[in-house]
């Protein structure tokens, strides 16, 4: 008979029970269930609600459970529906009576609030720091390549030059704003609902807050029907993984682009890419595609648990429950693809010779040489109209800018001089750019310590 069966006449059919039963996926929470029982034991004992001795012999038994679980020696059943049943079932296998008292005050409603919870906020920990160990490798490349000139891009036309590792500090930004919404998305994680009962919480004198303390918990749920019915802590994480998962397919796109033979900018490592099952001189970005594709698949994850919700009326419903897979899902998706990607990211190799030609073509220092003009006095409207008939000049002739003599420069107006071409080189166009944010080595430099400063930041 099912734990909660007084009330029924007839045994579920075997097709609900498989229809209706979350241990297949819920198992992984375990940990977290049992940690929060012995919690919920403890205080129950103290509150003198179950005896000291009734108290000390479930958490004993919760203990040896949760050693066996970790070393692989319990088998799970369907037939008790999910990973709380499962455990209060095998506790009172092992203690006798004693185990029976153990959801006494509790509902699975906050039960299974609680272990979310408790999971959620380890996941944000977790994924924070495969972040930061992805921005260390981000932040070191940065400050190897503060000197590698290489083309900027809008439109994905050739724009102005700029340096690898301003770029590369680019992703960085990205990658500091996941970071920190990883962090707000824990402080969400971090309140227990466990006292909230089915939704009404309970006339026992509970001690929430010793359940708090004792799990780690920086403050408890204030209102028991939202502490039943709220996954809004879940949907934070997967917005912040969803737009983590976005930043990581942007990148992975620009390194497919960049290892094409059109661009040649890097060699991916061969560990990191694939051949063809026909074509023998193919070397494919694999990996990179791949996590390209998974992004969608965590966005599928937010979209679903906020379709879950968006109908709900209060409090819990059965629906919640699909809020485990399609989170579960995520978490694993951008834990993985943090792993593989910082491990392929430290094996390509940047071809920054190929980068410096690229820098070197499409008139990059088209801009900058409007700008010599207008110091030289050229109202700006009218240096962009000189420098885009030079630049026309130049398609026409098969010409960059700095192959102009000065004497085709002064056809188009006399305020050119011998110092143009120094101020259009790519290292001055590049170091002349030294706002705080520009691509200058010491902007750069100064970014990248910055950045290194939030890092140790909690």
């Amino acid at each position: 008979m099912k734990l909660w069966g007084g009330r029924f006449s007839k045994a579920t059919d075997g097709l609900v029970d498989d229809f209706h039963s979350s241990i297949s996926f819920d198992q992984r929470l375990y940990r977290q269930d049992i940690l929060g029982s012995i919690a919920h034991a403890t205080m129950l004992g103290e509150q003198g609600i179950i005896s000291e001795d009734d108290a000390d012999r479930i958490v004993e038994g919760l203990k040896g459970i949760l050693d066996d679980a970790e070393h692989g020696r319990i088998t799970w059943h369907v037939d008790a529906e999910d990973i709380h049943m499962n455990v209060e079932t095998l506790l009172t296998e092992r203690i006798g009576d004693a185990g029976k008292r153990l959801h006494t005050g509790r509902s699975r409603n906050d039960q299974v609030a609680l272990d979310m919870h408790m999971y959620a906020r380890d996941a944000c920990d977790e994924t924070r720091t495969f972040l930061e160990e992805l921005l260390r490798v981000l932040l070191d490349l940065a400050q190897t390549h503060l000197h590698t000139v290489m083309p900027g891009y809008t439109h994905l036309q050739k724009a102005q030059p700029v340096t690898l590792a301003h770029h590369l500090m680019a992703y960085v930004q990205m990658f500091l704003r996941d970071r920190r919404r990883f962090i707000l998305a824990r402080e969400e994680a971090d309140v227990c609902p466990l006292g909230s009962g089915a939704l009404a919480g309970t006339t026992y004198p509970l001690n929430r807050e010793r359940v708090a303390e004792l799990l780690g918990f920086k403050r408890i749920t204030e209102n028991s029907m939202d502490g039943v019915s709220d996954r809004d802590y879940l949907l934070d994480y997967l917005s912040a993984a969803s737009l983590t998962m976005m930043h990581l397919s942007r990148f992975c796109e620009e390194l497919i682009l960049w290892s094409s033979h059109e661009f040649h900018f890097v060699e991916m490592d061969d560990a990191f890419s694939t051949g063809s099952s026909i074509m023998p001189q193919k070397k494919n970005p694999d990996v990179a595609e791949l996590i390209r594709g998974k992004t969608g698949r965590v966005y599928g994850d937010l979209t679903a648990l906020l379709t879950v919700m968006k109908g709900i009326p209060m409090a819990y419903n059965k629906d919640m429950q699909e809020d485990k897979e399609a989170f579960f899902d995520a978490r694993d998706t951008l834990v993985k693809s943090l792993t593989v990607f910082t491990a392929m990211l430290r094996t390509v190799r940047f071809r920054t010779d190929a980068m410096r030609a690229g820098a070197s073509g499409g008139f990059t220092n088209a801009t900058d040489l409007a700008d010599y003009l207008v110091k030289k006095n050229v109202p700006f409207r009218d240096a962009h109209r000189v420098v885009g008939e030079l630049v026309a000049h130049c398609l026409t002739e098969g010409k960059a800018l700095l192959d102009l003599s000065l004497e085709e420069l002064q056809t188009f107006h006399p305020a050119f001089r011998e110092d143009v071409y120094d101020a259009i080189s790519l290292e001055r166009c590049v170091d002349d750019r030294c706002l705080p944010g520009g691509p200058a080595p010491e902007a750069v430099e100064a970014s990248i310590r910055h950045a290194r400063e939030h890092l140790e930041e909690t």
